[in-house]
Formats: structure tokens, C-alpha cells, sequence
């Protein structure tokens, strides 16, 4: 998180969908994204081990003024306590890069925190987004009949299960970092989950798989060894930077380009049935024949992807 908690960006995770690919929510028939906030938080906290009996206090020094102090709790015991921050310039932009995205997707957008315990921590969160939102993006989401609105996380996550996706729920630093992994599981595979980390003015901009390195598989492949390891979150790393660098360059053929490479992807697996194991597997196949290794699934996109740049006149 070094990269994101410097930028103080918006990780947004989005799934690859792919029809034939069963989910284990099988209600989601549209994209859900999470966009995660990068910053503070639980990840910035400083914890301790409280050792014994004693009291804890929260202690605020304005600059150039006298301490203010607030009692947290009286120790009868040993335990464990934890301080956490967040800064109204880092909440700002993680409203605008959330609005900003809404509208690029024309996808409601939602807020989910606990203000109704966390008062004032999460209801700073529900105040600046709503502010941002009335005075800089009501018109243009209104414009395209999306909408923007607040929730309660429990109350979120009961609504994304029960739903069929098609929209972007904004989350704090943890809840994002748990959230996103449930919603790329439900929609089938880890492996099938882009993450992209951008700043508010959107200059700035960073694409990674969302999964680990599959180190397990690179070994076996330093043996000699045949390897079906899915390489389309890593492919879509790649086109989802030179989709965004084609944007800010005013060179729509890049953007096209890489559309397109995306496009191969999936129907290199939807409409050819060629798949590596761990999505042959989420189909319920377990026979060697359903599977191919992972050149001879990049070699079945390159296939797919000249048939469609010559459709495209690319």
C-alpha cells in the first residue's frame, strides 16, 4: 500500500466478466466496483499492548494552542487500544475520484460507513462526500440518470448480495480491502479482477492484477514444467494503462487497441472454451482436456485478437 498511501489515490477493483464463467453469486449479472481509500485509517493506526490497570486518554494539541484531552477508557487490566486517523484533503479527493468515476461508467454510486457508531470519524466521510457531490456533480449525474446516495455498510453489503451489480460503492481503507475480495470470489475467480489506483485530478494512475504472484506456478516453471496459470488480470494491468495513457495523449487507436485485447480475452473463454485449469475448474471440469497451459491460451488470444483488430479495421 506504500504507492497509494503516498498518492492518498482510490484503489478501484473491478471484475472481468465473463458469461460462462459461473459465480458463486449467481444474482450478479452486472460489474461491481469497490473503490477502496487509499489512505489512513486503520492502515496509518498506531496500537498498543496495555500492560495493566491505568487509563487511556486521547490527547489533541492545536498548533499554538493549549492540549485537549478526552478519556477513552479506564484499564482495570491488561488489553489493547488503537488510535487512527484521517485528513479532510485525502477524504475530498477520495469523493471526487469516486464521482468523477460514476460518471466516466454512468454507474450510481454509492457510500457505505458506520455513522450511526463512529459518528463523527465515519460521519466526516458522509459529510464531505455529500457536500462535494451537491456542489460539483448533482447536474451531471442527474444528466445521465445515475444518482448518488449514502448507506450503512451492513446494510450495503445485504443490498450488493441480493442485487444484480451495476454500480460502484465507495468504502474506507479496510472495509474496501475486505469487501473487494468478496466481490471478485463472487463473481468467480480472484484471477479475474483488475485494480486500478488513480489520484483525484486522475493524473496519476497506476494498473496491477489484483491477485498475488503466483509464485507456486513460476516454480514449477523453473523446473520445466507445463504451467496453466491465468494470465488475464495481468493482461488487463496492461490495457487498462494504455487505455488511460491513450486518454491523456488524445490517441483513440491506443484506446482501441486495447479494448479490443480485452474483448479477446473473454471470448477466447466464452466463445472459444479455451481456458486455463483454474477457470476450467470453476466450471465444474476437471479433465485434463478442458484445460490448456498458459501459452497456448496467450497463443488462442493473439488468435482472437488479429480476427478482431481486422473486423475493426484496426
Amino acid at each position: 500500500m506504500e504507492l497509494s498511501e503516498t498518492s492518498c489515490g482510490t484503489v478501484f477493483r473491478e471484475p472481468i466478466v465473463i458469461p460462462c464463467i459461473p459465480r458463486l453469486v449467481p444474482g450478479w449479472k452486472k460489474p461491481i466496483i469497490i473503490g477502496r481509500h487509499a489512505f489512513g485509517d486503520q492502515y496509518r493506526a498506531k496500537d498498543l499492548v496495555v500492560p495493566g490497570p491505568g487509563t487511556l486518554e486521547l490527547v489533541y494539541t492545536p498548533k499554538g494552542g493549549e492540549p485537549e484531552r478526552i478519556k477513552v477508557f479506564d484499564f482495570e487490566g491488561g488489553g489493547v487500544a488503537m488510535s487512527q486517523y484521517n485528513t479532510d484533503d485525502s477524504i475530498s479527493g477520495f469523493a471526487h475520484a469516486s464521482f468523477k468515476l460514476a460518471l466516466l461508467k454512468e454507474m450510481p454510486l454509492y457510500m457505505s460507513t458506520k455513522n450511526t457508531i463512529l459518528k463523527k470519524y465515519d460521519g466526516r466521510f458522509k459529510d464531505i462526500f455529500q457536500e462535494i457531490f451537491e456542489a460539483n456533480y448533482k447536474k451531471d449525474f442527474d444528466a445521465k440518470g445515475i444518482w448518488y446516495e449514502h448507506r450503512l455498510i451492513d446494510d450495503m453489503v445485504a443490498q450488493m448480495i441480493k442485487s444484480e451489480g451495476g454500480f460502484i460503492i465507495a468504502m474506507k481503507n479496510y472495509d474496501g480491502d475486505v469487501q473487494s475480495d468478496i466481490v471478485a470470489q463472487g463473481f468467480g475467480s480472484l484471477g479475474l479482477m483488475t485494480s486500478t489506483l488513480t489520484t483525484p485530478d486522475g493524473t496519476a494512475f497506476e494498473s496491477e492484477a489484483a491477485h498475488g504472484t503466483v509464485t507456486r506456478h513460476y516454480r514449477e516453471h523453473q523446473k520445466g514444467n507445463e504451467t496453466s496459470t491465468n494470465p488475464i488480470a495481468s493482461i488487463f494491468a496492461w490495457t487498462r494503462g494504455l487505455i488511460r495513457r491513450g486518454q491523456l495523449d488524445n490517441t483513440p487507436d491506443v484506446v482501441a487497441w486495447a479494448e479490443q485485447l480485452e474483448r479477446a480475452c473473454v471470448e477466447a473463454v466464452d466463445e472459444d472454451g479455451i481456458m486455463t485449469k483454474d477457470l476450467a475448474l470453476a466450471c465444474g471440469r476437471k479433465d485434463r482436456a478442458a484445460w490448456v497451459t498458459t501459452r497456448e491460451y496467450l497463443e488462442a488470444v493473439e488468435r482472437r485478437l488479429q480476427k478482431n483488430l481486422a473486423n475493426a479495421k484496426l
